[in-house]
């Protein structure tokens, strides 16, 4: 684990004491993952994750655990948390806040097909509409705000060609909010991190089926266009140089557009959010690769790919959303 917190089987069924959970049968350590400590919770009633928090205080997390609750509750395919005997989800282990959800079914694909495509955009479109009516508001912390702070920290990292680029698309991005179209395009709850490793299929390569969505700890407000630029930025690519990989990326949009039709004014702005989305995973993967965290002991991923990635979606044209 990148960050580990130990918890024994007594800590687990003193834990399990606060639940109508069932008893322990089972708890063993994941391995996967740079932000918090997971552990595998089987008990007699159900299969679980034991998550430990170890960034994310206990008074930033009330969005993401009411979220992934409001989101199950509608039908979206997302780790349910449970409901302690006081009727809170969040409590406390070995001081570190934490939470069970359960375990979702299926396993990441590494390489999906235009079907893994489809379902994933299809399932985000279901999210966001039923995320319309969730109650609390809290802004992507890893948006624009955040992109600006952190630049001027990344410069002693990059040559004269990097800076460039990093200095022209913040502005960019800055004139884009600036003259107010973000506030003009659909809005809402959003993942903004749904990679492919964070989403999970049951059935063939063939015929693949939904197990769900997880890792939620980098949702927030943004605009729906940039989570699905996100999503699209990493599923729809040939890995090794960025480029778009035109059956998977059509597929997933049009999926989307299937259950929450994109508008006019998100045509227009799809090239500037492509940037935006590289840009941040850009930025903070330069943060973690040459100022990584204390706790972080995990190889942090290579800035290199969405420096690649930008680059493409700067100079080549972007590929145009579906239209009625």
């Amino acid at each position: 684990m990148a960050v580990f917190t130990p918890v024994t089987e007594d800590d687990a069924r003193a834990l399990l004491q606060r639940y109508q959970l069932g008893e322990l049968v089972a708890l063993r350590g994941i391995t996967a993952g740079i932000e918090n400590t997971n552990y595998f919770l089987d008990t007699t009633r159900g299969a679980y994750v034991l998550t430990l928090f170890e960034v994310l205080t206990a008074a930033q997390l009330p969005f993401y655990i009411e979220l992934m609750h409001h989101l199950a509750g509608r039908g979206v395919p997302v780790p349910e948390p449970q409901t302690l005997l006081d009727g809170t989800r969040l409590t406390e282990l070995n001081g570190k806040p934490a939470a069970i959800v359960t375990r979702l079914s299926g396993g990441y694909e590494p390489e999906p097909g235009p079907a893994h495509c489809a379902l994933a955009g299809q399932t985000l479109a279901r999210a966001h509409l039923a995320a319309q009516d969730f109650s609390i508001h809290q802004p992507n912390l890893r948006g624009l705000d955040w992109w600006q702070a952190t630049a001027p920290a990344l410069a002693p990292f990059l040559d004269a060609d990097q800076s460039a680029l990093l200095r022209d698309t913040l502005d960019e991005q800055i004139a884009f909010a600036a003259a107010g179209t973000p506030a003009r395009l659909p809005f809402g709850p959003a993942h903004c991190d749904l990679f492919r490793d964070n989403v999970l299929f049951d059935g063939t390569f063939e015929s693949p089926h939904m197990g769900g969505f997880i890792d939620f700890y980098f949702a927030g407000c943004d605009t729906w266009l940039f989570d699905v630029a996100v999503s699209v930025n990493d599923w729809c690519i040939h890995r090794a140089t960025g480029g778009f990989v035109r059956r998977r990326l059509e597929a997933w949009l049009q999926a989307y557009h299937a259950v929450r039709p994109f508008t006019e004014q998100e045509r227009a702005a799809w090239p500037v959010m492509l940037r935006a989305a590289a840009l941040r995973f850009w930025i903070s993967r330069l943060y973690d690769y040459h100022l990584p965290r204390p706790a972080q002991t995990l190889k942090p991923h290579d800035p290199r790919h969405f420096e690649r990635i930008l680059r493409l979606r700067t100079e080549q044209p972007a590929p145009a959303l579906p239209r009625p």
